[in-house]
């Protein structure tokens, strides 16, 4: 029975408006807001609503603090996903000494990664799971078009 899969996570914002404008370009659905306790939801995919969900809660800035999350997304999707990004104004991040000039793979899991920031400095990731490969790789982290040539 466990741990079972995430249903739903969170993240505070400073400003709702704009963390449901930023949200929407990501293709989010809303699914429900409570403007008496400054929270807005979201299913995470359109097609298969009910199955995972992100709150969205306005809070001041004494309570407020970053987190991360990624979304799973396919070997398609993250081929195309830094000019996806590009095309909505969103800019990709560095991470882990890489520059954003495509995707990064953790050789050690492994997945494709591409890295950016909400409106708050959240910092949001999409994820591609890879097939395992049978051999040893010094690298941590490397570029997925290094990846795919060993």
């Amino acid at each position: 029975m466990f741990p079972g899969t995430l249903y739903e996570t969170h993240v505070k914002t400073r400003n709702l408006e704009a963390a449901m404008e930023f949200y929407e370009k990501l293709g989010l659905d809303l699914a429900h807001i409570i403007e008496e306790r400054r929270a807005a939801f979201y299913w995470f995919d359109k097609k298969n609503k009910r199955e995972q969900m992100l709150g969205v809660w306005e809070v001041p800035e004494e309570e407020f603090h970053r987190s991360h999350f990624a979304f799973k997304v396919s070997y398609y999707d993250m081929i195309h996903a830094r000019d996806w990004l590009l095309e909505r104004g969103i800019s990709p991040r560095a991470a882990f000494g890489l520059e954003p000039t495509e995707p990064m793979v953790q050789t050690w899991t492994p997945t494709a990664n591409l890295y950016f920031y909400d409106p708050d400095g959240n910092s949001l990731e999409f994820l591609c799971l890879l097939p395992e490969k049978n051999i040893k790789v010094e690298q941590d982290v490397m570029y997925l078009s290094e990846w795919e040539k060993l």
